[in-house]
């Protein structure tokens, strides 16, 4: 089946409920949508685009994005969305990795990548305007329909096949297990639309409900209060980063979330004690999913009534956990060889089922190390209870082994994220002749506090086992991430190398 059916089909039984929002302002129902779409698909036939050709997107938040989106698949072509605020040495990689040669972006973007072999094509939303619908060529669900580039926080990224059916999968598993869309509700594009917000928008196309772009583009922590307010009923897709600074300028700010119906935070870890200080601040509005590209969005749940409970004897082992598996996937706790762990025992994150991806593009060795025997295996180690819910410890790369001990840093970071003097924590491993490795914690210390390596020192000597604790203190101003929030502990290592 191709996505862009569920646009057609609510275009035609909706065509006049507003679809598309520029900050707070309507600029297009879903009828007007729907022919801004089948203008773009024309156009791209007649640029030579067919089915499986690969075509770029290029460009900050915007609603032309989605159009792209779905003109590129109504004429079943593959959508290769590249974030905007990549550098472009990385988005000539991906162009050429992805044999692309046509990218529909924003102008000045395109110039800087001074690429004579791919076409650019500006689409503007004023100008995208049929007469009549041109309905979606047929799609099986194993054909391609997007083009997910890793972000490459170690070595060059890989290119994740993400079929029709495993989006199709996705979006049905969230009304199952993450939540439910209604007409009267409102996606807010504040995350990059490449990443897993452009994805979240496949249900709220099926629901009918509103789409609306900050005007900034990005993550404005005022203008996302202040649409709120005047859209109502929003859903945000979050990386825990965000979800932080949103707890922070709210307090701050004196407001208390008026407006916001539900925030789905994924990406990376959630500190325990972030998530606690959201939930008191702004209620039950908060849904956690865990996925990777190669599974996008649909590994595990924790809806938000167990995000939100105080009252069970585990809430805060649940609070801790990513949950526990979406209705379309199976998931276990396993070992090298593949086989399933006892409840409780730490081991590799493995999930297969009808949202895991074929394949990497173009790279045979990449996906036979990833898919095996039909699992995927994510890289994540982490450990499942008797109940099924998995607790992530950390990527298994990011894992320490000091004197023959194993260390997962970010149990170290949920303590030290308790002492009152830290905003941000990061923790790595660094070389040591006589343990193997140790323990180096970057600190990022709240405003008007001290930094005083002995304090937090202390601290965890009161809080975890001795050898777990860091053996340096490393006071920084702020973390390195990449453009969707994650943490750069590669950046950190070689930091650690060079002695800065």
């Amino acid at each position: 089946m191709n996505l862009a059916i569920w646009l057609e089909r609510t275009a035609l039984k909706h065509p006049n409920r507003e679809a598309l929002f520029l900050g707070h302002e309507c600029i297009g129902t879903y009828k007007d949508f729907w022919l801004a779409v089948c203008a773009l698909r024309v156009h791209l036939e007649k640029e030579g685009i067919k089915r499986g050709d690969r075509v770029a997107v290029y460009m900050p938040n915007c609603p032309e994005f989605l159009v792209a989106f779905y003109s590129v698949w109504s004429l079943g072509a593959v959508i290769l969305p590249i974030n905007s605020k990549l550098h472009t040495r990385e988005v000539k990689w991906i162009l050429g990795n992805a044999e692309c040669t046509y990218l529909l972006g924003d102008a000045v973007l395109a110039s800087e990548l001074n690429q004579p072999d791919i076409t650019v094509f500006s689409p503007k939303w004023d100008h995208l305007t049929a007469n009549s619908s041109v309905s979606p060529v047929l799609c099986s669900s194993d054909d391609l329909a997007w083009l997910f580039y890793t972000s490459g926080t170690t070595g060059k990224p890989k290119g994740v096949m993400i079929t029709h059916g495993m989006i199709k999968n996705m979006s049905l598993s969230y009304f199952a297990d993450v939540d439910q869309v209604h007409p009267s509700d409102t996606t807010l594009y504040a995350a990059p639309m490449s990443h897993g917000a452009g994805l979240y928008s496949i249900m709220h196309v099926q629901a009918g409900a509103r789409h609306a772009i900050p005007v900034s583009g990005g993550f404005d922590e005022d203008e996302i209060f202040d649409l709120a307010e005047k859209l109502q009923n929003i859903h945000m897709f979050a990386a825990p980063t965000m979800v932080k600074r949103l707890t922070n300028f709210a307090k701050k700010s004196n407001k208390r979330g008026n407006g916001f119906r539900t925030v789905v935070y994924a990406g990376g870890p959630m500190y325990l004690s972030d998530i606690i200080e959201a939930v008191e601040h702004f209620g039950p509005i908060f849904v956690q999913v865990y996925g990777q590209g190669e599974c996008p969005m649909g590994i595990t749940v924790l809806p938000r009534y167990e995000v939100a409970d105080r009252k069970s004897k585990k809430w805060k082992e649940r609070l801790q956990s990513v949950g526990y598996a979406q209705s379309a996937v199976e998931v276990k706790i396993g070992n090298k060889n593949g086989a399933t762990n006892k409840p409780g025992e730490t081991g590799e994150i493995m999930v297969r089922g009808d949202i895991v991806m074929p394949g990497y593009w173009g790279n045979i060795d990449a996906t036979s190390k990833t898919i095996i025997d039909g699992w995927l295996m994510t890289g994540d180690i982490g450990t499942m209870d008797e109940h099924g819910y998995v607790t992530m410890h950390d990527r298994s790369k990011d894992m320490i082994i000091s004197g023959g001990s194993n260390i997962y840093p970010r149990e170290v970071e949920e303590i030290l994220l308790l002492h009152k003097s830290v905003s941000e924590v990061s923790v790595v491993g660094r070389e040591n002749e006589e343990w193997g490795e140790e323990v180096v914690a970057f600190i990022v210390m709240e405003k008007g506090h001290e930094f005083l390596p002995e304090t937090l020192d202390q601290h965890c000597i009161e809080h975890i086992a001795r050898f777990k604790r860091p053996k340096h203190y490393i006071s920084i101003a702020e973390l390195p991430k990449n453009n969707y929030g994650k943490i750069l502990k590669t950046t950190l290592r070689e930091k650690l190398k060079q002695n800065i």
